[in-house]
């Protein structure tokens, strides 16, 4: 009989046990709402992981229960207030084979769809279009391979003025703060998209959660990757690699859209480049050169300089007052476009276009009380180039 009621009691507390984990774990959407679970992702890879994620899962949950069922049970029926006496063994051949086989069976289990599932991922053979993937700090290149087009994408606007030291806008109030674009990477749904990543400076990691997988982007070096999105719709990731002291600011916005849309927006870009290259031939007014410096100027250089040109002193020099903004210009589009050695400053010219340079060096030459009166227009940036 006392043998009867040790079992009924330990039956009912395992009962108790997973009743309680299936109302925490199975309840409609918790782990996914809650943010405790990883998203299940758009592509069939990224299911695929999810569900290898969530067969161990299951599998640790009913590991967990019993083992604490029988741990909590042998402490509350078997203490020694209740007459209890330790049996004495010094071991058990049959319970060792018991608990050593067990786990090479689930690991042979498991084997063969995580094979499976990992093959898939580094399968990068016969894609529908290439896209290569380049980090800088802290912004990424795209260049779509057979579509000829190309451009930089990097934290938007309303994000960046918000994150400045002394900003006075609350985050709260700015949407997908530090997670949105001024430039999104778009891609055609229901077609295998081979990815290839590296960087131009530092290591950095194109990740983008609903895809399933993220890769390291290397100087130097190539790393291969792809995915094909199922569902129209805008994902969003962020560098996984510390890059740098703006590591945070450097996030991916990926929008997947139907082939006709997809098609269209090709179109946009590639008018918009014919643009950017007619921008370098003409002659820019004052006002124009001063209206598109400032925006740029708020996007690119705010970080460091800070919005009103006081910079962060000793890392970051004050440009109102500056010898570099205020003397030579042929000095000035030097640093500007290539760095300055000794210093955090960064080179612009692989990652600015003619026009951009030109329009922020004439602001800065012209604002924070720096009145040069100077005016610097693109063609001199493309000489510069050429030169």
């Amino acid at each position: 009989m006392k043998k009867e009621n040790t079992l009924l009691v330990g039956l009912a507390m395992v009962a108790a046990v997973v009743a309680v984990t299936y109302a925490i774990l199975v309840a409609p959407g918790f782990l996914t709402d809650s943010g405790l679970n990883m998203t299940e992702g758009v592509t069939n890879s990224s299911k695929a992981v999810y569900d290898l994620h969530m067969i161990i899962l299951w599998i640790c949950i009913v590991i967990g229960v019993l083992v604490f069922a029988a741990m909590f049970t042998s402490i509350f029926l078997h203490r020694k207030s209740r007459g209890a006496v330790a049996a004495k063994f010094s071991h058990s051949t049959k319970a060792e084979i018991i608990w050593t086989t067990i786990p090479i069976i689930i690991l042979i289990i498991m084997a063969v769809p995580s094979t499976k599932t990992l093959i898939e991922l580094e399968d990068n053979s016969d894609p529908d279009m290439i896209i290569k993937i380049t980090g800088y700090q802290w912004k990424w290149k795209y260049d779509y391979i057979d579509e000829g087009i190309s451009f930089y994408s990097s934290l938007k606007a309303d994000s960046n003025a918000a994150r400045l030291t002394g900003s006075t806008t609350d985050v709260n109030s700015v949407e997908n703060y530090l997670l949105d674009v001024d430039n999104r990477v778009v891609i055609p749904v229901g077609k295998k998209i081979g990815f290839l990543i590296t960087a131009d400076d530092v290591i950095h990691s194109w990740w983008v959660p609903a895809l399933g997988w993220k890769q390291d982007a290397i100087p130097g070096f190539i790393n291969e990757a792809w995915t094909r999105v199922n569902e129209p719709g805008v994902y969003r990731g962020q560098c996984a690699e510390l890059c740098g002291k703006d590591h945070g600011f450097m996030p991916i916005v990926l929008e997947a859209k139907s082939e006709a849309d997809y098609a269209a927006w090709v179109a946009d870009q590639k008018r918009a480049m014919a643009a950017t290259a007619a921008e370098t031939q003409r002659t820019w007014s004052k006002n124009e050169l001063m209206a598109k410096g400032e925006a740029v100027y708020a996007q690119q250089c705010s970080g460091c300089h800070q919005a009103e040109g006081q910079g962060l002193a000793p890392a970051f020099p004050a440009l109102a007052g500056s010898k570099v903004a205020t003397s030579s210009v042929a000095k000035h589009i030097d640093v500007v476009m290539n760095g300055s050695e000794g210093t955090a400053m960064q080179a612009y010219s692989k990652t600015l276009t003619n026009a951009e340079i030109a329009a922020a060096l004439t602001y800065t030459r012209n604002a924070f009380g720096n009145q040069t009166g100077d005016l610097i227009q693109p063609a001199t940036i493309a000489k510069h180039n050429n030169g």
